[in-house]
């Protein structure tokens, strides 16, 4: 799926910064899973705060011929006035849920995720001629990566109970600490994430790290993220950035990963 702050562009640069060997992965801020999807380790904990993201995961591991003649459906009718028909729809049941979950990520404004404060999807329509929205070989396959994977709803803190091992790999890819107060997009769904979160985040990391788990976490280059995770390894990296109100002010950033271990 398209999702804000997604790491599918970083995966070269993140290869030579993940640890050499591990046994079970986890990751707490799943958004559209790149580097899960990347890996594609064998024994995997998913997580993330938004149950609807989760729903749909469970949906493309357990049902996923099903969701697939949905999306054909959504592929066939999809125009503007579909469009904010199927928006204003709610409480539906996990299978239609799911493939409305897909049908907005892929036809909405630069696949971003928002909700208001009662929780209700609120992005405007994209401008795309012809959005891949039916696409059985890609769901297939996620399909078949998922298959071995525990999906949960939960708040990164549970991470600590659950990786306990040295051999445990924890990646965590949380909203972005703004670097201006421009940049505030820190927040795919009601519930906020602000410096008092990242600053709990650093405490999990430190508990994990402490625990000799092998943690990789990424995030905003600046001086707040340096100074938190001062006590580890920082790498610099450089991201495209597409989502900012300013045009200007879109194009390549720099931003940090940490890891609990030297590379």
């Amino acid at each position: 799926m398209k999702w804000a702050g997604g790491k599918g562009q970083l995966l070269e640069q993140y290869e030579p910064l993940f640890p050499s060997s591990w046994t079970r992965y986890f990751e707490p801020f799943l958004g559209g899973g790149a580097v899960f999807f990347h890996l594609q380790p064998q024994r995997s904990l998913l997580a993330d705060v938004n149950p609807s993201l989760i729903s749909v995961y469970r949906c493309v591991r357990d049902n996923v011929d099903e969701l697939l003649e949905r999306l054909e459906e959504h592929q066939a009718l999809h125009c503007k006035d579909y469009y904010y028909e199927v928006r204003s729809q709610h409480n539906l049941t996990a299978l239609p849920h799911a493939a409305r979950f897909i049908y907005l990520n892929k036809t909405c404004f630069n696949g971003l995720y928002r909700e208001n404060l009662k929780g209700q999807f609120n992005v405007p329509m994209g401008r795309y001629k012809k959005p891949t929205i039916h696409d059985p070989e890609r769901l297939w396959a996620a399909s078949k990566a998922l298959q071995d994977t525990e999906l949960l709803t939960q708040d990164f803190t549970e991470i600590i109970r659950q990786a306990t091992r040295k051999s445990d790999f924890v990646f965590l890819d949380p909203p972005y600490h703004p670097i201006s107060s421009t940049s505030s997009f820190t927040s795919y769904s009601k519930m906020a994430f602000g410096e008092l979160q990242q600053r709990q985040l650093r405490k999990v990391f430190s508990k994990l790290a402490d625990s000799g788990v092998k943690v990789m976490l990424s995030n905003s280059d600046c001086e707040f993220v340096r100074d938190l995770y001062r006590d580890f390894p920082i790498h610099t990296i450089s991201a495209s950035r597409s989502i900012n109100s300013k045009g200007g002010r879109r194009g390549k950033v720099n931003e940090v990963v940490v890891t609990s271990y030297r590379v």
